[in-house]
C-alpha cells in the first residue's frame, strides 16, 4: 500500500508538470495577439459599414409590408384606408416668376423684378391659362427641404409634399414671418411681405424652397397641385452688409464693385487717394485709367481689373448733366466727366464738329473740372436749358488728360444728352477722340450748322 501510494505520490507530481508545461506551450505569441486583433477591428468596421445598408433593406421591406398589408385591408373593409397615390389634377399654383437672389433673413422677399411675389391658380389642360375659382380660398406658404422633389419630379402627392416641410428649429421663431396665409381671389394672390427669420446651413441640404399650398379646410373640390419655387440658400443677414450691388448705383460705396472687398487692401488703397464711391472711380477711369490702375496695383492682375471695369461700366447714368464754367469756355459733362459738348459765342455745337486743337483745350477744361469738381454745377439733363433736341450723338474722348496745360485756348461748344449707362465698348481717353457713340437712351444736342470759315474765325479770335 506504502508503494502504492508513493507510486500515485510520484505520478501525481508527474501530471502536474506535465500540464504546466502544456499551458506554457499553449500561450499565444505577440504576432498571434496582433493578427487576432486586427481582424477582430477589420470584422467591426466591416460590420459598421454594412450596418447602413442592412437598415435601409429592413426599412424597405418593412414598408413594403406595411403598404401591403394596408392594400389587403383596404380591399376587405374600408375603403377609407387606402393608401394616397398620385392624383391627376388640371388645377395647379405656381409663382409667376423667379426669385430675387440672394436672399438673407430678415430681408423682403421679392421676385426677380424686385416686385411682390406673386401666387397664381392655374388650369394645365387650359395652356396654363389662370383659373378662378367660384369662391375665395386660403393659401399658406410654407418652407420645404431644398433636396425635394427627388430627381427634380414633376409630381408628387400631397403626403409627399407635407412630408418635406421644414419646420423651425428648437427655440427658434417660425421660419417664415409676415404674410403666410393668404387669400386667393381669381387666380391670383401676392406676397407683400414675407422674410426668413433663420439661414438655412442647418438642414443637411443647405438650401430651401418656398412653397404654396390650400390650406387644410379651405377648398373641398380636386386636389389643387402645390406651388414650389427653384432652391436657394438662405444667408444670415449680416452678409447682406457687404453684398455687390447689380448694377451699381453711381453713389455707391466703391467696395460695392467685384474683386473690391470691403475695409480690403484694394479699399484702403482707392480710399487713401478720395475714391470713395462708384461715381469717384469712374471718373478717375475717364480722366486718367492709367492712374487708377496705378493706385489698385499689383495686386490687382489684369483679370480682376476688367471685371471690376466691367461691373462698373453697368452703372445707370441717369439724366443729371454737369456744368463746368471757364474762362471762357463752358463745357457739359456726364456725371462720370465724359464730354457732352461745350458753347461759344451763344452757339451750340456738336463735339463731331470740333478739330483736333479745339477739343484739345475742351479736354483741358475737363481735367480742370476733375479737379475742381466742387465748383461743377448740377443740372437736370436738357430740361434746364431750354434747348431743341439735337440730331447728333456725343463722342467719347480716345486718351488721358495728361500734359495738357500748354495747350492754347480755343473756343468751346455746347451739347446736351441724357446717358442710362456706360457704354461696355467706350474706351474714354482723351484727346485724338475717336468715333465710337455712346449708347444712349434719350439724345439730346443742338447742333450748329455754321461752316468751316466762321469756325476758323472764331479761332482766331481766341487765340
Amino acid at each position: 500500500m506504502a508503494a502504492k501510494r508513493l507510486l500515485n505520490g510520484y505520478g501525481s507530481e508527474d501530471d502536474q508538470n506535465h500540464s504546466k508545461e502544456k499551458r506554457i506551450r499553449r500561450l499565444p505569441s505577440f504576432a498571434t495577439v496582433i493578427r487576432e486583433a486586427v481582424r477582430a477591428k477589420t470584422l467591426q468596421n466591416f460590420c459598421s459599414s454594412l450596418e447602413p445598408l442592412i437598415r435601409r433593406v429592413v426599412r424597405e421591406e418593412v414598408e413594403h409590408g406595411l403598404i401591403e398589408g394596408a392594400r389587403s385591408i383596404q380591399s376587405s373593409k374600408s375603403p377609407q384606408l387606402q393608401i394616397q397615390a398620385p392624383q391627376s389634377s388640371t388645377l395647379e399654383l405656381i409663382f409667376s416668376k423667379k426669385l430675387s437672389l440672394p436672399i438673407f433673413t430678415g430681408s423682403k422677399i421679392e421676385d426677380e423684378e424686385n416686385n411682390p411675389l406673386r401666387v397664381l391658380l392655374i388650369d394645365t389642360n387650359m395652356g396654363r391659362t389662370i383659373a378662378s375659382l367660384p369662391s375665395p380660398i386660403k393659401i399658406k406658404i410654407v418652407v420645404i427641404d431644398g433636396d425635394f422633389p427627388s430627381d427634380d419630379c414633376k409630381d408628387w402627392t400631397k403626403s409627399e409634399f407635407d412630408s418635406s416641410l421644414v419646420r423651425e428649429r428648437a427655440g427658434k421663431r417660425p421660419l417664415l414671418a409676415g404674410e403666410v396665409l393668404l387669400t386667393l381671389r381669381d387666380g391670383v394672390v401676392a406676397i407683400r411681405d414675407l422674410a426668413f427669420t433663420d439661414n438655412s446651413s442647418w438642414i443637411r441640404s443647405r438650401n430651401f424652397r418656398i412653397g404654396a399650398r390650400v390650406a387644410p379646410g379651405s377648398f373641398g373640390g380636386e386636389r389643387i397641385k402645390e406651388a414650389l419655387t427653384e432652391a436657394f440658400v438662405v444667408k444670415d443677414h449680416r452678409g447682406e452688409l457687404y453684398k455687390k450691388h447689380y448694377p451699381p448705383a453711381l453713389n455707391d460705396k466703391v467696395w460695392r464693385l467685384e474683386k473690391i472687398g470691403k475695409d480690403g487692401a484694394f479699399h484702403r488703397k482707392l480710399s487713401e487717394e478720395g475714391i470713395n464711391t462708384v461715381q469717384d472711380f469712374l471718373k478717375l477711369w475717364v480722366v486718367d485709367p492709367a492712374s487708377l490702375r496705378r493706385i489698385l496695383g499689383g495686386g490687382m492682375s489684369d483679370k480682376m481689373w476688367e471685371g471690376t471695369l466691367k461691373h462698373a461700366r453697368t452703372c445707370l447714368m441717369g439724366n443729371k448733366l454737369y456744368l463746368y464754367r471757364g474762362s471762357p469756355c463752358t463745357v457739359y459733362m456726364n456725371p462720370i466727366c465724359q464730354v457732352v459738348g461745350a458753347n461759344l459765342n451763344g452757339m451750340s455745337y456738336n463735339v463731331n464738329e470740333l478739330n483736333e486743337s479745339q477739343k484739345a483745350y475742351v479736354e483741358q477744361q475737363v481735367l480742370e473740372a476733375y479737379k475742381n469738381w466742387n465748383s461743377v454745377e448740377e443740372i437736370d439733363g436738357l430740361s434746364s436749358t431750354g434747348l431743341a433736341p439735337p440730331i447728333c450723338e456725343p463722342i467719347p474722348l480716345s486718351r488721358p488728360l495728361i500734359g495738357l496745360e500748354d495747350v492754347p485756348p480755343v473756343y468751346h461748344a455746347e451739347a446736351y444728352f441724357q446717358v442710362e449707362s456706360l457704354p461696355n465698348d467706350v474706351h474714354t481717353h482723351f484727346i485724338g477722340w475717336n468715333q465710337n457713340t455712346m449708347h444712349t437712351t434719350s439724345t439730346h444736342h443742338v447742333c450748329s450748322t455754321s461752316n468751316s470759315s466762321s469756325d476758323e474765325e472764331n479761332i482766331r479770335s481766341y487765340g
